[in-house]
Order: structure tokens, then C-alpha cells, then sequence
């Protein structure tokens, strides 16, 4: 049975995306059978690996809604490994829609629409990657109620530590609440500039937070990793030999020994 792991954190720029791509993308290279699901209405993860509007009919909107079955959404990327359920600017609206949804079907459950589907790739996929949107709402509850654990990006910036109380807390909420047997996977330094003594601080106060939580890998800040989605490529095809991919790959086989598998 794969695992399923939600990238969340409710402030935006902090490399959530950015870091679903090529953690789902490095995943691939290692071996492993790969989906990435996209749950943010920009999409972002869709374009990122250079799947257009003309290349699908149905996105995660048509699937948590029952209007397209998982066979009919997941893609098959040219990347190894890799699959994806792409988003389109729809899923923006759809708070309104599950909850119309379940006003006229009792046995609609508006919260855990994602993990009906996810249950059943878990029988074909090792790793299921959530990119959620930064916000806190339905779409991250689904994804909190289908995830296994939850991996949080965090910026290596002065204001790394704002807001991380709130999501722990709402991590905790849903572990009582939706599903309690989700866990945090990790915490992943982003965005680092070791040039600054800033950065370096902030690092020592996210590991004195979070303990053996972080993950050893660090993800630097570097004009690569910011170019290689505009060019519909995960940075380990893009530039494999740069320190960006070596860093996303280094993640990736962080989250597998954690995992055993």
C-alpha cells in the first residue's frame, strides 16, 4: 500500500509547490511509482510539469465531485515514474459545491472526498503527493483527511515561525477530529541563503521547534530551481547535475528511509 503525504502550510512563497514537484519528481527517479495530486486552484503543479489545458478533460474538481472516476483523471507525465491529477481554476469554487453537494445527498461527505479516491491509488502507487493550496480550508481538510502524515515546508526567513503554531494546531485538529492516524512525515528548510547569518538563525530555531522533525536536507535558494518550472520540468531534468536537483534528490531518499520503503 503506497503512502500519502500532504505538503501543507497556509503562508504562501514558502516552496510548497516548488517542493512537490521535485520530491514527487525524485521519487520517480528512484524507483518509486509516483502520483502527484494538485490541489491548489493556480494549478501550479500541473504547469510545472508542462501538462496544458488541451492535454485533460477531467482535474481533481471533476474527481472529488463524482464526475470523473480516478482512472479518468490521473495523467501519465513523460517523467519516470511519474503520474499526476492536475487542477484547473474551478477547484477555487468548490468549497460552495461540496457543500451544495451534501445539503442534497446525506451520504455525501464533503471532507473526505479526496481520500475515497486516494484509498484506491494507494493499491498502484508507493507515494501519493499532495501539493495543497495556502489556505486552510476544505481543500486542505480533504487533504488532511486522506494523508497518511504531513510534510511542512518552512522559508528560511524572519518570519519562518509565524503561523506555525496555527498549523500545528490544526494538524492536531484533524488528527482528533478527521483522521487520527495522521502524523507529521518532516519540516523542510527552504529557500536558504547561507550568506546570511539570518538564514543560518532561523535554521537553529526551526530545529530547536520542531527537534527530529526537520529533515537533514535543506533545500538552498537558487535561480535553477525557480527556472525549471517554466520550462515544464521538475530541476532534476532540467539541470540534474545542479545543486538543486542534488538536494531534491537527497530529500527524496530522506523520505524513503524514514518510510522503509
Amino acid at each position: 500500500m503506497g503512502k500519502v503525504i500532504a505538503l501543507v502550510n497556509q503562508k504562501g512563497g514558502v516552496g510548497k509547490t516548488t517542493s512537490s514537484i521535485n520530491l514527487a519528481a525524485s521519487l520517480g527517479v528512484l524507483k518509486r511509482k509516483v502520483l502527484l495530486v494538485d490541489l491548489d486552484p493556480q494549478g501550479n503543479c500541473t504547469t510545472g510539469l508542462g501538462i496544458s489545458k488541451v492535454d485533460y478533460k477531467n482535474s481533481v474538481y471533476e474527481l472529488m465531485l463524482d464526475l470523473a472516476t480516478l482512472e479518468e483523471t490521473i495523467i501519465k507525465t513523460k517523467f519516470k515514474n511519474l503520474s499526476i491529477i492536475p487542477a484547473t481554476i474551478n477547484l477555487a469554487g468548490i468549497d460552495y459545491e461540496l457543500i451544495e453537494k451534501s445539503r442534497n445527498d446525506p451520504n455525501f461527505n464533503r471532507g473526505a472526498q479526496l481520500k475515497k479516491y486516494l484509498d484506491q491509488a494507494k493499491e498502484k502507487f508507493d507515494y501519493i503527493i499532495i501539493d495543497c493550496p495556502p489556505s486552510l480550508g476544505s481543500l486542505t481538510t480533504n487533504a488532511l483527511t486522506a494523508a497518511n502524515s504531513v510534510l511542512i515546508p518552512v522559508q528560511c526567513e524572519f518570519f519562518a515561525l509565524e503561523g506555525i503554531a496555527q498549523l500545528v494546531n490544526t494538524i492536531l485538529m484533524a488528527q482528533k477530529n478527521l483522521n487520527p492516524e495522521l502524523s507529521i512525515e518532516g519540516v523542510l528548510l527552504t529557500m536558504l541563503d547561507s550568506r546570511t547569518c539570518l538564514g543560518l538563525e532561523v535554521v537553529e530555531d526551526i530545529r530547536s521547534y520542531f527537534n527530529e522533525s526537520v529533515y537533514d536536507t535543506i533545500i538552498p535558494r537558487l535561480v535553477k530551481i525557480s527556472e525549471a518550472p517554466s520550462h515544464g520540468k521538475p530541476i532534476i531534468y532540467y539541470a540534474s547535475d545542479h545543486k538543486g536537483a542534488e538536494a531534491y534528490l537527497s530529500l527524496a531518499k530522506e523520505v524513503i528511509m524514514r518510510n522503509g520503503k
